[in-house]
């Protein structure tokens, strides 16, 4: 079963700082007209020793972002560029949030707080830098329901109403406005690389690469300190390919895989158009202007790649290419393992190996195909093997059952959240500002990731 996160006193740690004069700008959070909380993670808040905030303390923190004892004096705008749609764009680095401050956990793991809409900075281009309530809604569902999932994912830390009316293009406007602060073991992105390569800065961005190195936590033996590039690479390329075969396994559809949304850390964040499929369709995209389909739910674990493909590229810095085109390799065997792996996690059966889990998995989708049955309704009717039947009941005869002990297995229905239910929740908030019907999905959200426990393997993790 999955226990809380650990506990731990508050223990800053602005490691940043020694990046800070190239990596950021130091930036001012928006006065508001009002701050009203609306949501605070006190599970993850626990993890870094903040949780006795008092809901007056909270808001001074993450409404009106006084800083946290001992913490960034002043918060920072990171700067990056970024592949949009696979064209190149310069013009990008943080143009509503800021990275907030960072602490240790009491695993002794670094971890960020960084906003979003939390006012303009020089990179909010033609942007107001602000955030929709609706949108800070949406992410703490899509955090919640994957860390259920067992997906390495940025938390939904604080969400607070701000009292401004929004004009938006994609939303019912006016519409009510929010600042949001994330939970993540990182800020640096593919594009954060990216944007150094394009300036040539190859020592600033062997100071990164340290940084990265030795801050975010990784697969133990994937390279050598002989070459800290195609080490960090590969270390890149196993994060996202198990967060590509997370994804797939949890029938989530990101939406917008651009490079400057690719987190080094291997978190999946940065959510916006995001949705969970209907039914197995790999053709299922979540943005409306992902017209050629881009990046569909059948093509995130290409997308995953290409977009190490950009960070190798910015690495040429640093390295000779025989290396890094070596890290990259590693991409397909470490997805096909992870999925296998990931895939029998979420059936209740232990893994049986790549070969075998591969010959679950095909049988598993060809059922998928044949039934239509939404991804969660698969894996929660067939936990542990009962009601398999034909090629899938064959695929698990030999598997080994899990424990399905938790009462959650034995509900009618599994949680799941599509958009009809992500819409029903705002419309809740939105129409009647009844707010009990996002905190009763939370809760079973989290009942839910109770009954999975954590994910086995390298980057299984509990925070």
């Amino acid at each position: 079963m999955r226990g809380e996160p650990q506990a731990a006193s508050y223990r800053p740690d602005p490691a940043i700082l020694e990046l800070s004069d190239w990596l950021g700008d130091p930036v001012e959070a928006a006065d508001f007209p009002e701050t009203r909380l609306r949501f605070r993670n006190d599970r993850h808040a626990a993890s870094i020793g903040l949780a006795g905030m008092s809901d007056e303390e909270w808001v001074a923190h993450f409404g009106r972002f006084e800083p946290l004892e001992d913490n960034l004096p002043q918060p920072l705008a990171l700067r990056y560029h970024g592949h949009q749609f696979r064209v190149y764009n310069p013009e990008l680095g943080d143009g509503r949030g800021f990275l907030f401050a960072q602490m240790r956990d009491g695993q002794d793991r670094l971890l960020d707080l960084g906003t979003k809409g939390s006012g303009r900075t020089p990179w909010s281009r033609e942007g107001d830098g602000r955030l929709t309530l609706k949108g800070a809604v949406r992410e703490i569902l899509a955090t919640e329901m994957l860390e259920a999932l067992g997906v390495y994912t940025s938390k939904t830390f604080s969400v607070v109403e701000t009292g401004e009316a929004l004009q938006r293009g994609d939303e019912p406007s006016p519409t009510r406005s929010a600042v949001m602060t994330r939970l993540s073991h990182g800020h640096i992105r593919i594009g954060t690389f990216q944007r150094l390569a394009v300036f040539e800065q190859r020592d600033h961005m062997a100071q990164l690469v340290d940084y990265c190195l030795h801050r975010f936590p990784g697969p133990a033996a994937s390279g050598t300190d002989e070459n800290p590039a195609a080490t960090l690479l590969g270390q890149v390329v196993e994060r996202l390919a198990d967060l590509a075969a997370s994804w797939m396994v949890a029938g989530f559809v990101h939406g917008v895989l651009n490079s400057d949304n690719m987190n080094i850390s291997g978190e999946s964040f940065d959510y916006g158009p995001w949705r969970f499929a209907p039914r197995w369709d790999p053709g299922f995209t979540a943005a409306y202007f992902d017209h050629q389909g881009l990046y569909a739910f059948g093509r995130q674990p290409e997308a995953l790649h290409w977009n190490c493909g950009q960070l190798a590229l910015a690495l040429r810095q640093l390295s000779d290419a025989p290396p890094l085109i070596a890290a990259m390799e590693r991409f397909g065997p470490a997805y096909m393992e992870a999925i296998g792996r990931r895939w029998c996690w979420r059936l209740g059966v232990e893994s049986r190996g790549a070969e075998e889990d591969a010959a679950l998995v095909a049988a598993s989708e060809a059922h998928l195909r044949e039934s239509s049955e939404s991804p969660d309704a698969f894996f929660f009717r067939h936990r542990g093997g009962r009601g398999a039947q034909g090629s899938l009941a064959e695929a698990l005869a030999a598997y080994q059952l899990l424990d399905t002990s938790h009462d959650y297995w034995s509900e009618e229905q599994p949680q799941s959240m599509l958009i009809e239910e992500v819409e029903s929740i705002w419309s809740a908030i939105d129409q009647r500002d009844d707010w009990s019907v996002l905190e009763a999905k939370v809760a079973a959200l989290r009942r839910m990731g109770e009954a999975h426990g954590i994910p086995p393997g390298p980057l299984g993790h509990a925070g």
